[in-house]
Formats: structure tokens, sequence, C-alpha cells
């Protein structure tokens, strides 16, 4: 009965701050179709400025760059006067980077906590309970995955993860585990929660991209969200080098939003080299997936990414994944199309994609190569 209070009183507070927009009553309202992963919300400064200033540089385009490597974004800067220069900042952050770190974003520093402290319990238990969950079937509606050996290369993929879908929230909620006891209710309020920030972060990324209104309600209209928690055990010193958490690759989605704890690990692709991305507290890092890099005739760079592991510290992270409806036309808008920008790709629904990528199996934004025309 509170997971059910929950999902009432959070999908009305999400009407209440965007009654006057149908994209938005949709996205709460309405079954997502999809076989995976104008108004504007005004979301509250969260948390405390913990961000070292010695660690923050300017790049050439008037971003900050977090210790030589990522950009961060204040999605404050949305709600406001400075919204205008926020949303070219977001522009070139997908443009340049690939994607950004983001601070005030509206998630409350407790409940990134509570997430945290939950995902952290999830792991703890007996494997055997864990395991109740485990499924080798990528379609499964929530499913455990473990780490496995790719003897191809030789390496170790030292990752369990539980993956479960989280949009809408009231059709998949019963499906996930009532242990630990707090799963239900905090899960549902950190997705929730998640998903709202999405929605205000897509529109500005599209204004962005000059997009016009129709264009943007229509890849808005009736998505699907989602969602891991991520463990990365400790591993021994004799085998680190041979260990992965997770090996390079771009994430099929729209965006992904990602929530890491105080461990460092996760490292992206930077002029050839793996650079690791220190974590920031109370911050969220949101990487362009493959589908945003189609949409926007590739302005938009997917990012390539990996995780390593330690023998020290144990590692995790919350995902929420952003994708289209299964019938979503893939294929650039026309507003984004011009003399110095000429089509890249043909159009094509995201089933059609999500359908390749699995035949196909690449790790990268090369997933879209089966969508290009063939002059580009």
């Amino acid at each position: 009965m509170r997971v059910q209070s929950l999902i009432i009183t959070l999908t009305s507070h999400i009407r209440i701050h965007r009654i006057n927009s149908p994209a938005f009553q949709i996205l709460v309202m309405a079954p997502a179709k999809s076989v995976v992963a104008d108004d504007h919300l005004a979301f509250p400064a969260v948390g405390k400025d913990t961000i070292p200033v010695s660690n923050v540089k300017t790049d050439m385009y008037g971003l900050e760059i977090w210790e030589g490597a990522f950009p961060i974004i204040d999605m404050g800067g949305l709600h406001g006067p400075r919204r205008s220069d926020t949303i070219k900042q977001l522009a070139h952050a997908c443009q340049h980077y690939g994607g950004f770190m983001l601070k005030n974003h509206g998630i409350s520093e407790k409940l990134l906590g509570d997430i945290m402290s939950t995902a952290r319990e999830f792991f703890h238990l007996p494997e055997e309970e864990r395991m109740k969950l485990y499924s080798p079937d990528p379609t499964s509606l929530i499913r455990l995955a473990t780490g496995f050996k790719d003897d191809k290369q030789n390496v170790f993929v030292s990752r369990e993860s539980l993956k479960f879908h989280a949009h809408p929230i009231e059709k998949y909620v019963n499906l996930w585990p009532t242990n630990p006891s707090s799963y239900r209710e905090v899960v549902s309020e950190y997705c929730v929660a998640a998903k709202r920030a999405e929605i205000t972060l897509l529109e500005a990324l599209f204004e962005g991209l000059g997009m016009e209104r129709k264009s943007i309600d229509q890849i808005l209209d009736n998505h699907g969200q989602y969602a891991s928690l991520n463990y990365y055990p400790t591993c021994d010193k004799s085998n680190i080098g041979l260990t992965f958490g997770l090996r390079g690759h771009t994430d099929p989605t729209i965006i992904t939003m990602l929530l890491p704890d105080e461990v460092p690990g996760l490292e992206i692709l930077k002029d050839g080299d793996w650079v690791p991305v220190k974590p920031i507290p109370n911050t969220l890092i949101v990487h362009v997936g493959d589908v945003l890099q189609g949409l926007s005739n590739c302005r938009y760079k997917s990012l390539l990414h990996r995780v390593i592991v330690n023998s020290e510290t144990e590692r995790l992270s919350i995902a929420s994944y952003c994708y289209p409806s299964n019938d979503t036309q893939m294929g650039p808008p026309k507003e984004l199309i011009d003399d110095d920008h000429p089509l890249i790709y043909k159009d094509y629904t995201y089933e059609e994609f999500y359908t390749t990528m699995w035949k196909q199996r690449l790790p990268d934004a090369a997933r879209l190569n089966a969508f290009k025309i063939s002059a580009a």
C-alpha cells in the first residue's frame, strides 16, 4: 500500500508542475510500447557546492571542465535568465565531449543517498536470494545479469547488474523485489525523479539543435525508461589486467543518466586515450546515446566509455536509460538538414535499430552504420 500511495503522490506531483504539457502527461500516464531500454520544471539547487575550484578549468567553448576530462553543467541555469546560455553549453558538451556532469538536477541529496543505500543492501543479500532474479534473456522485464568470461579477448567482465523497466512505474513496480524492504518505495521515487529531470534536459538538448516543437514532442511522446543497479566487486591484484567492470561501449539510448558512488572507475575515450572521470558528490553523469547521435544527424556524439575495477573497494552505480517508443522515427528531422549538414541517416524506427543492434552485436555507434545513406 505504501508503494501504491507513493506512485499516486509522485505522478500527481508531476502533473501539478506540468499540467499544460501534453507530452509530459503522456509520459506519466501512457504505457510504454518499447521493447527495452514550452513548459519547464523549476528545480531547486541540491546539496552544497562541493566542487573544488582548483580542479575546474574553462575550455574554448566556455564550459567548466572537471579535472581536464568532462564538462560540468548547472541544470539550474535552465530555469531563468541564463537558459539560452545553458542550452548553448549543453549543445557544446554533447557535440565535443559526448556528455557532461550535471549538478542542480532537482533530485534531493537524501534520495540520492537512499537509492545508493538500497542498491548496496540488495547486492549484499545472500547470493541465493539475488539469483532468484537471474535471467540470461535480455528482453526480460526484470533480470539479474552476472559477470562472464570473454574467451575471445581473454578477459573477465566483473559486474553484477539488476536491470528493470521503470516507466510507467505502476506497470512494472509489482515485478520488482521486496527484499530489501525499502526497494520498491525508494527505487520508485528515484526513477520518477530521474525521468522528470530527463524530460527537462531532453527539451533543452533538442532546443540546442534548433529542432521545432513538433519534432520534440514526437520524440518525447510515449517513450520509456529502463534502469539498472550496478555492482562492481573488488578484484584480486593478480587479475586486474585481465578484468573489466565494463568494456568500451556506447549506449543504445537517447541519453543515459548515471549516479555513481564515490569510488572512481568510469573512464571515457578522449583524444585516443582512456581518461578517468572522478565522481563529484550529488552530481549525475549524462551520456549521449547512439539514438541521440542519429536523431541529431551526428551533431551530438555518443559517448564511448568503460568501467575499470580495483583491488581495494567495491563500486556501485545507478543508471537510468531513456529510449523512444518502438515506432518512433529515428531519422533526423528536416530542420537539421541543410547545405552545411547533409543528411547522414535515413528514416528508421527504434524497433528496427534495436533488432539490428542485437543481430550485429556491435559495442559502439557503428550500430548506426546500417542506417547510413550510402553517399554519406
